[in-house]
């Protein structure tokens, strides 16, 4: 059986927490402070932590660069708020020093159990995501091109545009999920070896993204096997035939859900942008 640490100092939230996931056949572990978490680590082995990162006097980020240096350590979920103004500068903290996840209050127990079941499933703590500019308003990344860490990412994103409407975080996320993909499977080859470099710049009146993969790039006349405006399913036949799986609409719906959608001459790196309301 799974052994699941909540290191959690609000007592409602650390209640929902482990009953939620001892629901879901897990053995859980609480801790009120990251002085009793640490000491519990020392003491047990922990498959997962799932860790409040606004916990006072010692608080979860310092829990979790502690836990860098251990040779085996546990993989961490970090607890954030959607509603704190430092969510920003915490949770890229927290990427910087290898949280595997992070997960929003209020939460929602379905998304839990999903999101703990997922880390367990993950052979390791995943590879390291690197963080090259931590600003609220442009944060850039280096991330290994493989499946797993794109979710993870997409995880991360999605919290760091907290800040935006939900239509707007739907059109954006979708975008950014078909053209990561893109990057990683075309460009990169899933070769964790290779990076791609992620861009996200806030401003006043619009969130724009810069995807940068490391392959030659691509030509739009060769890619018959993506689905296209004047006939989106003249594409179908083309990828059974050459045993691709079901798909090919990515760079149709991104560039439907954005409002600038812009590649460089090789094609190996892309804009995209969504203008935001006055």
């Amino acid at each position: 059986m799974a052994r699941i640490l909540v290191a959690e100092d609000d007592r409602a939230t650390c209640a929902f927490i482990s009953e939620t996931l001892r629901a879901a056949k897990f053995a859980v572990v609480t801790a009120p402070s990251t002085q009793a978490a640490l000491k519990k680590i020392k003491e047990t082995k922990f498959d997962v932590v799932l860790l409040d990162i606004w916990m006072p006097q010692m608080n979860g980020l310092d829990l979790l660069a502690s836990l860098r240096k251990r040779k085996t350590r546990p993989k961490v979920i970090v607890i954030t708020s959607d509603s704190a103004d430092s969510t920003s500068a915490k949770l890229l903290e927290a990427i910087r020093d290898q949280a595997y996840q992070c997960i929003s209050t209020p939460i929602v127990a379905k998304d839990l159990v999903s999101i703990v079941k997922e880390a367990l499933e993950e052979e390791t703590c995943g590879l390291p995501i690197e963080v090259i500019s931590a600003r609220s308003d442009w944060i850039e990344l280096l991330v290994p091109c493989t499946l797993e860490t794109a979710r993870r990412i997409e995880g991360f994103m999605t919290h760091l545009e907290a800040g935006l409407s939900e239509e707007v975080r739907g059109a954006v996320g979708l975008a950014f999920h078909e053209l990561l993909l893109n990057a990683i499977e075309w460009g990169g080859k899933l070769n964790p070896r290779r990076k791609v470099r992620i861009s996200y710049l806030r401003a006043k009146r619009m969130v724009l993204y810069r995807i940068a993969d490391p392959g030659p790039g691509f030509k739009f006349e060769d890619l018959d096997h993506a689905a296209n405006a004047e006939d989106p399913m003249a594409h179908d036949h083309i990828r059974v035939n050459k045993g691709l799986r079901p798909g090919g609409f990515g760079l149709m719906v991104a560039k439907a859900k954005v409002d600038e959608l812009i590649y460089n001459e090789a094609h190996n790196e892309v804009v995209f942008v969504k203008y935001l309301d006055s």
